[in-house]
């Protein structure tokens, strides 16, 4: 599953409609503060180095997917702070996808950063949406390798996040 990325509950939000348990990439940096770093542990998590090609990440991820786990992801890599239209994806979301050769499930997650404001450790009183969308169509692309491809997929899970953000607004 992939989501778009505003708040630090985003997580939890993503996996609470899952039937299943999912595993999320977490930044490396998490695993070290102290309670923190425990409960993500617990729940499945696993560490990530944002922002380059961290191959154990990747190599976990697309272990899991094989083995038929459900794994959390969101492509931008880290919060939009800034922005109402969504970050460019980090390429390890189209590798990882590419590899494992499983159905990608996009996610919108909607006013998320009304209910944990970024900067913040207090929620606010705020309705979020959670908008699961159909798998991406990625079949013609497995099994092609190089940067055209992996960017490709993540030009198409963006684009479908981007559609159910649209969609989920429009619902309210």
């Amino acid at each position: 599953m992939c989501g778009n990325h505003t708040s630090y509950i985003d997580p939890p939000a993503l996996g609470a409609g899952c039937p299943r348990p999912v595993h999320f990439m977490a930044k490396e940096p998490l695993f070290r503060v102290p309670m923190l770093g425990f409960l993500i542990k617990r729940v499945g998590a696993f560490p990530v180095r944002q922002h380059m090609a961290d191959r154990a990440a990747l190599r976990m991820a697309i272990e899991l997917l094989q083995k038929g786990e459900c794994v959390g992801m969101f492509p931008e890599g880290t919060r939009n702070l800034t922005s109402e239209t969504l970050m460019p994806p980090e390429p390890g979301v189209g590798l990882i996808a590419l590899r494992a050769g499983v159905p990608v499930i996009p996610v919108a997650l909607i006013d998320t950063a009304k209910l944990l404001p970024p900067h913040s450790i207090f929620f606010r009183f705020a309705r979020i949406k959670v908008v699961y969308g159909p798998p991406v169509a990625l079949h013609d692309l497995y099994g092609q390798a190089g940067r055209e491809a992996v960017e490709e997929v993540g030009r198409r899970i963006m684009a479908a996040i981007g559609e159910l953000i649209v969609g989920g607004r429009s619902l309210s």
